[in-house]
């Protein structure tokens, strides 16, 4: 069976990459300290210092497996190669809602990086689904689970 492939931009692995070697080089090593000194305190039954390092201690192992599966299968996006008017990974969409004015600005990355309150949404959105491969001056429907709208693509330009 194939693994997932995680498509990302270059700066979201590279911030996956930072985390990670926080995640081991700092996280790890403080949550075993606080292990320790929780354990110095005695009957681990009734102690919820230890039960609480404990639980960090697997969120923190858990996302750097997580971070590993997500690097090891990590694909890249180079959005220059891509015909620089075409919605791609990578690249910032500008579009008007069909009977509106008002523009709406987002980028398109991989679902880690995805920030939507700065403008940065997930290749896996709805929005992101529907404008992926279309061109600017294409008018594209939309579905969402807010409902369908019409927009036309204004604008497209490479990250840099």
């Amino acid at each position: 069976m194939a693994e997932k492939v995680y498509p990302m931009t270059a700066e979201g692995k590279e911030k996956l990459q930072k985390e990670l070697k926080n995640l081991k080089l700092v996280k790890r090593p403080e949550v075993i300290e606080r292990i320790k000194v929780a354990r110095s305190f005695g009957d681990l039954s009734e102690n919820s210092e230890y039960d609480a390092a404990k639980d960090e201690q697997s969120a923190v192992e858990q996302r750097i497996v997580q971070i590993e599966q997500m690097l090891k299968y990590a694909q890249v996006v180079d959005a220059d190669s891509v015909d620089p008017n075409e919605v791609s990974i990578g690249k910032t969409v500008t579009y008007t809602e069909v009977g509106t004015d008002d523009p709406e600005t987002y980028t398109i990355v991989g679902s880690d990086e995805s920030d939507p309150l700065n403008g940065k949404i997930s290749n896996d959105s709805p929005i992101a689904q529907a404008l992926l491969g279309k061109k600017k001056g294409e008018k594209v429907t939309i579905n969402t689970p807010g409902g369908t709208f019409d927009v036309t693509i204004n604008d497209v330009k490479t990250l840099n």
